[in-house]
């Protein structure tokens, strides 16, 4: 079973229909007594404000129970939002994050290109990782967001993607990941990475 929590984000049904559609159970997640020893993965989506966010996962004590179960070994990806909330800091609110993943979160700031980042662009693979099965290097996907992520170590980024800059729109390792994109608004391609990572997890990762 997927656990998919739920702090108010706006794209949280979408992920959770792409998730069904997809053949697998799923059961959302707004306070740490919603876990069952059935849900095998974890996703954290996201769209809105990362203060915002934070405050949310922070008072429902949604946090600690992330925190708790990746080190037990719990698969968890974030989206968009979700994503960036992996890492340790974000400029968006100056708010700490969960800090899984080394790195911050700054906004784009250039006058060559319009902000937000909003629509199809190309990821190019930086490494290999399971999340990209089957799935053409430099595909398309669906970005929506101001603010992207920085990550602290090199090996932590899995993807890249060039809006005025290049900036790294997959990242983290075989049990925390994330995507920028929205892999449920990405099409085929889109619901092959959230397949992927939901039949593969860190159990058979490349």
């Amino acid at each position: 079973m997927i656990g998919i929590i739920d702090y108010g984000a706006g794209n949280l049904h979408s992920v959770l229909k792409a998730i069904a559609r997809l053949g697998y159970e799923t059961k959302l997640i707004t306070k740490p007594s919603d876990h069952d020893d059935s849900i095998t993965k974890l996703i954290l989506p996201g769209v809105g404000n990362a203060k915002v966010a934070m405050d949310v996962l922070n008072e429902s004590g949604i946090s600690d129970y992330l925190r708790e179960e990746v080190a037990k070994g719990m698969p968890l990806l974030g989206i968009c939002l979700g994503m960036q909330l992996l890492l340790e800091t974000s400029e968006e609110g100056n708010v700490p994050c969960l800090g899984f993943l080394k790195g911050t979160v700054p906004e784009f700031k250039m006058e060559s290109e319009k902000i937000p980042h909003m629509g199809w662009n190309q990821v190019k693979d930086v490494q290999q990782h399971f999340l990209f099965n089957d799935i053409p290097d430099q595909s398309d996907f669906y970005f929506v967001h101001s603010y992207f992520a920085n990550p602290a170590e090199e090996k932590d980024v899995l993807g890249v993607t060039n809006y005025g800059i290049d900036f790294a729109c997959a990242i983290g390792n075989v049990q925390v990941m994330g995507v920028q994109f929205h892999p449920e608004k990405s099409g085929k391609y889109g619901i092959q990475l959230l397949d992927n990572y939901c039949k593969q997890g860190v159990q058979t990762h490349a």
